[in-house]
């Protein structure tokens, strides 16, 4: 109590208490593309623009390119909040992959969605560039084989790589004992004309060689997008080959993110201008259903079985049969890829990620993480930098509780609760000012399979004799 002199009456705010976590948007959309026609005041190159459902402005991105034909697909489903990227189109095809990919220091191209929260508002989750990531080049870096692992080295040292391509390739090196044992490429880069020479720089070795071969790559476009989105918390819709069911499982075997979902074939669409059925990527229009289906229902509800608006068919029809699993929607699903199914209209089929942890197969699954826990963090920066006490953690650990409570009640988790757990609030970091606060969470899985067990039972001649005998007596 303060020992100022007051003969009065003085009101003082108390700010204990219990405080909401704040809901976050999942179904803003990320999109990166072309426009070469846009109006280039409302859509400058390489900058974030917000287009909140407003077709108008929408419009401004001209006929041209791929962005005006992503945005039609989304605005088919929901007028659903977007974050723009329009980068220039290239000399060659090769030019404009690169310029879609961007830099990841100046933040050009898709790499410019992770300034968008910052330039917007709006933190970009479902992460689309549609047109863009359906190829499998061949002139990207296959695989790099270590023919020395060297000696000595006590950390992974960098991994270098000459040469002058489109988009440059990154791979990182994996030791063991003392000794390079891999190099995983995690972007397969564009535009070798040869075999690049590795070099290895760092790590406290020496002697470390490998050979790097070219080949038939993953898509490089895909690639930059996973990485992204696993900084953002974000989620990444892709398109397949779009031509057979064995180049799209081939293709399949390019990713092991839990953050991408893989869609085959493409749909068709009727093109107004020039009166025929048109092939269009299916990425922009699952990122619009899955926006319609999180407005509709929550973060937690998956994109399957929801009707596609705007779409008249696929590419490649795709056989569909609900028990059978030998039908061709099954062989691609079971692959971990979302096709198109026509059953009561055209929808997506499928549920699971590229992810190879069986923890975190489910797509949606993943989304309910990430959700829960952008939520937890950005609702509780009123915590930082206060005194400790115990009334302070006490409502820090209640205000969690209090969430998770709602989301059991909202169906989003099968259960979850937080706690403070002694092991790992030791007095050495309290006095550092480190406290934390452990949770359990469990998503609700999707369905996948529902088994109906059919018995035979004679018993009921029995019961129906008895009933006609009841009858006839009457």
């Amino acid at each position: 109590m303060t020992t100022e002199y007051l003969h009065g009456v003085r009101a003082i705010e108390i700010s204990d208490g219990l405080r909401p976590v704040r809901r976050a948007r999942s179904s803003v959309i990320g999109l990166v593309g072309t426009a070469p026609d846009a109006d280039a005041a409302a859509f400058p190159i390489n900058t974030p623009v917000v287009v909140a459902g407003n077709t108008r402005t929408a419009a401004l991105l001209g006929q041209s390119g791929t962005l005006g034909d992503a945005m039609a697909a989304i605005y088919a489903q929901i007028g659903a909040i977007v974050v723009v990227v329009r980068v220039e189109e290239g000399g060659t095809a090769e030019e404009t992959l690169s310029n879609v990919i961007g830099d990841p220091l100046a933040k050009t191209g898709a790499y410019a969605l992770m300034t968008a929260e910052q330039v917007t508002g709006y933190k970009p989750r479902i992460l689309i560039a549609p047109g863009f990531t359906s190829d499998r080049p061949a002139t990207g870096i296959q695989r790099i084989d270590v023919t020395a692992g060297g000696t000595d080295y006590t950390e992974a040292p960098t991994v270098e790589l000459d040469g002058a391509p489109t988009v440059a390739a990154e791979a990182t090196a994996v030791i063991e004992n003392g000794a390079v044992t891999a190099v995983l490429v995690t972007q397969p880069g564009l535009g070798y004309a040869a075999a690049p020479t590795v070099t290895f720089t760092g790590g406290g070795g020496a002697d470390a060689t490998a050979t790097a071969v070219l080949g038939t790559t993953a898509n490089p476009v895909t690639a930059a997008l996973t990485g992204i989105a696993s900084q953002l918390r974000g989620w990444v819709f892709a398109d397949g080959p779009n031509t057979t069911n064995a180049a799209a499982i081939s293709a399949r075997g390019d990713y092991g993110s839990d953050r991408l979902m893989l869609f085959d074939p493409h749909p068709l669409v009727w093109d107004t201008g020039n009166d025929t059925n048109v092939t269009r990527p299916a990425s922009a229009y699952a990122a619009g259903v899955q926006a319609w289906v999180d407005n509709k229902h929550g973060f937690w509800w998956p994109l399957s079985n929801r009707p596609v608006n705007g779409i008249v068919g696929a590419t490649r029809p795709i056989a569909f049969s609900i028990g059978d699993a030998n039908s061709e929607h099954n062989l691609l699903n079971e692959n971990e890829i979302t096709t198109i199914i026509r059953k009561d209209g055209f929808r997506f089929f499928g549920l699971r990620s590229t992810g190879s942890d069986p923890l975190w197969a489910f797509l949606s699954v993943r989304r309910t993480a990430d959700m829960i826990m952008d939520e937890i963090e950005a609702s509780h920066l009123w915590a930082l930098d206060r005194p400790f006490s115990q009334q302070l953690v006490r409502e820090i650990v209640e205000s969690v509780n209090a969430y998770l409570r709602t989301l059991i009640v909202e169906g989003a988790i099968v259960g979850g609760a937080a706690w403070l757990n002694p092991d790992f609030n030791q007095q050495s970091d309290l006095v550092q000012g480190k406290l934390a606060i452990d949770f359990d969470i469990e998503p609700v899985a999707p369905i996948e399979r529902l088994t109906f067990r059919v018995h035979r039972n004679p018993e009921y001649y029995t019961a129906a004799i008895e009933e006609i005998v009841r009858d006839l007596a009457a």
